[in-house]
């Protein structure tokens, strides 16, 4: 059996649409094991046709809380750019940011729409707001990644993580530190941990046939399947120790960073 850090791989197609509670069509995961490609992981038998965001969230706890090795990877943002930080006056602090986010966008509460924050009608989300300019230096690295404040484009992923981040507050709170959300909690993972990561499934996405595959399936199968090769051929060391020098690790610790994208060998200024 290959030296490997996890035993599983679970990849999750995301999706801001309707509320937390709304059986989507557009949230798939995907499960790889060791010796075995990934498969889809439905819903409990009883519940909705499709997984809901709420049902994810508690899904990834029981993953999570089992003594198995397993990589999770989200197609969301984890954070906000520096400059969002900057402007409003936040610690770059990222479980104080989930907190104030939550406080200002509560996307995990029933009949909740991203819609009705931006519109007014729910929270204070024009207390905290951003700008479609802004970008995390892990978007611009990435090349196509859109700012996570640019709404209502093809390709955007404003609304699904307007829709994610307080789902991630939800399960870091279930599991008080038993699993590693990188690379926020440190880039290296501890031995044996389970661990949650942002992923962009752009960047596999092609190297796989689609197999009768819907897109949202195609993604999160995709994601389940580099992230089960890449640690098997040991990509996956790499991928966990960017090519980042000190100024931008320091940034990127408080905006995240997508796995796999490789970084920059010199150092430059971020957007803003």
């Amino acid at each position: 059996m290959p030296d490997t850090a996890f035993a599983r791989y679970v990849g999750i197609d995301y999706s801001g649409a309707e509320t937390a509670t709304s059986s989507l069509k557009g949230l798939r995961v995907y499960l790889a094991e060791h010796d075995a490609l990934p498969i889809e992981i439905l819903p409990p038998v009883g519940a909705r046709k499709y997984w809901t965001r709420r049902g994810i969230a508690e899904r990834l706890v029981e993953i999570s809380q089992a003594d198995i090795p397993t990589l999770i990877g989200i197609d969301h943002a984890f954070s906000f750019p520096i400059r969002y930080f900057e402007t409003h006056g936040l610690a770059p602090d990222w479980p104080a940011f989930l907190d104030d986010f939550q406080c200002h966008w509560p996307t995990d509460r029933d009949h909740v729409y991203v819609d009705f924050v931006r519109d007014g009608v729910v929270g204070n989300g024009g207390e905290r707001q951003g700008n479609t300019r802004w970008r995390r230096l892990t978007d611009q690295q990435a090349g196509g990644a859109k700012s996570v404040f640019h709404f209502d484009v093809p390709g955007s992923v404003a609304k699904s993580t307007h829709a994610g981040l307080p789902w991630l507050r939800f399960v870091r709170g279930r599991l008080n530190n038993r699993v590693h959300f990188w690379p926020f909690e440190g880039w290296d993972v501890p031995a044996g941990a389970s661990a949650i990561v942002e992923v962009y499934p752009a960047l596999w996405n092609r190297g796989f046939d689609r197999e009768g595959r819907t897109p949202d399936q195609h993604d999160a199968y995709c994601v389940a399947a580099v992230l089960r090769e890449a640690d098997q051929d040991g990509r996956l060391r790499d991928w966990f120790r960017p090519r980042l020098g000190a100024p931008d690790r320091t940034i990127a610790e408080v905006e995240g960073w997508i796995l796999g994208v490789p970084g920059r060998p010199h150092e430059g200024r971020h957007d803003g």
